[in-house]
């Protein structure tokens, strides 16, 4: 006999909608990940944010073990969208491992709360820095900061070579020879995966995501947005978005 078959499937919805229990969306819960891919430290903030939801499902009747095994549903997903966006498989999976190790010695539902709390930590940071890998210079990991927490900005040469107060001629040959593309490509770059990241799992309007990432109008980011992806923004959202991202 199947472990699990339709008929169950259809009870347990009615006991949910009963008791107004729901599980995330699927795109609610791959937004951490995708974020942790990208090394972006609201990752964190939202993995916590997830936890703490308690809509995570329930797969145990004991607490402490229901947490331990979402850790290790979590977990493994952390570890195959890392090696995605390019982390050493080998160190992937024994971070992996060490955690689940770590874990298995928890006795408390908090304990294993904070524990997830530290791998997301983790494998975030080592996303991010793997993004500063290839870059050799001070002033050029510190340009990449600066742009990384200022898309919502004007971004100039000029800003950033008075940031690390060297020559905006020398920092621009600098930054092309050790980031591989001019300023101005990296920081188009860094805002359209900003743009895509809230055309998918926002409910912002295309104006206001314009402002959001310093555009000086909406058809200028159009513009843009297209140029970069190959279709409009209203068009990659209609694609791309899923319905259901908000609770109720």
């Amino acid at each position: 006999m199947a472990v699990v078959d339709e008929s169950k499937l259809r009870y347990l919805e009615f006991i949910q909608r009963e008791d107004r229990v729901r599980h995330h969306t699927y795109v609610q819960e791959m937004r951490q990940y995708d974020l942790m891919k990208a090394g972006d430290p609201e990752a964190i903030r939202e993995s916590v944010r997830m936890w703490d939801s308690g809509l995570y499902g329930h797969v145990s009747d004991d607490p402490v073990r229901n947490a331990k095994y979402l850790f290790v549903t979590s977990i493994t997903l952390v570890t195959r969208f890392a090696i995605e966006g390019g982390m050493d498989e080998e160190d992937a999976y024994n971070a992996s491992d060490l955690y689940i190790q770590d874990m298995d010695h928890y006795a408390t539902v908090d304990e294993v709360r904070r524990l997830h709390t530290d791998m997301m930590t983790f494998f975030t940071w080592a996303m991010a820095d793997l993004s500063k890998q290839d870059v050799q210079s001070r002033p050029i990991a510190e340009c990449l900061d600066y742009i990384h927490y200022h898309l919502h900005e004007k971004i100039t040469v000029a800003m950033l070579a008075d940031h690390v107060q060297l020559n905006p001629t020398y920092l621009s040959e600098l930054f092309k020879r050790e980031v591989g593309v001019p300023v101005s490509q990296y920081i188009t770059d860094r805002r359209m995966e900003a743009a895509c990241n809230m055309l998918k799992y926002s409910q912002y309007s295309l104006a206001e995501i314009a402002q959001i990432l310093a555009y000086r109008s909406q058809s200028h980011f159009t513009k843009v947005f297209g140029k970069a992806e190959g279709m409009t923004p209203k068009e990659y959202r209609d694609r791309y978005a899923k319905t259901g991202i908000w609770p109720e």
